[in-house]
């Protein structure tokens, strides 16, 4: 059984995050953000999620020990919402307040196809939003997936390894392709 677990980075949905794992047979649980490292690598995971949270990531530099899995884990890495921000941020790109920002149903549009992350999914699709902050400057070493009216970089994938970014919430029932999209995930921390 594949293992992953869920970093909490104090947001509304992380139990959410939690709870798609668990309804797809994935061996989960939610951990604190302060858990070094060394006791996660212990565990002999597959994956992990950088769950969203209350913090404006825009505005602040440091998210827990999320700096630290994102430099030694060897395994994929999906980051939601302020775990996307972060992601961004720690890979040297930008984060700013949100011109307008966005809140519930959204239209999210694939910009690049044939991800192994998106697979089944369309090239525009309906996901839900709640965030004031978004990342303004992609990071030199990732590709753009997506994006919305509203919001250039929607989601985002590292060039080199298993490492995504997304904007949007997979989690939330509204998102019509989320439950595809943990599939997918979940596929890839198989391998």
């Amino acid at each position: 059984m594949v293992k992953i677990f869920v970093i909490d980075n104090g947001g509304q949905w992380t139990h959410r995050e939690w709870r798609s794992l668990k309804y797809l047979g994935v061996d989960t649980k939610i951990v604190s953000n302060k858990t070094p490292f060394k006791d996660i690598s212990e565990e002999e995971i597959d994956g992990l999620v950088l769950s969203g949270g209350a913090p404006r990531i825009g505005l602040e530099s440091k998210l827990g020990n999320c700096g630290e899995y994102l430099e030694k884990a060897d395994f994929p890495i999906i980051g939601i919402c302020a775990g996307h921000q972060f992601t961004a941020r720690y890979y040297g790109g930008m984060v700013e307040p949100s011109k307008i920002p966005e809140f519930g149903k959204v239209e999210l549009i694939l910009i690049k196809e044939g991800d192994p992350l998106f697979k089944g999914v369309p090239k525009k699709s309906t996901v839900w939003e709640s965030h004031n902050d978004e990342v303004t400057l992609l990071p030199k070493e990732f590709d753009l997936l997506g994006k919305s009216e509203d919001c250039e970089i929607q989601t985002m994938k590292h060039t080199n390894k298993i490492l995504y970014g997304l904007q949007f919430h997979p989690e939330v029932e509204h998102t019509e392709y989320g439950v595809q999209i943990f599939k997918n995930f979940v596929k890839m921390c198989e391998k």
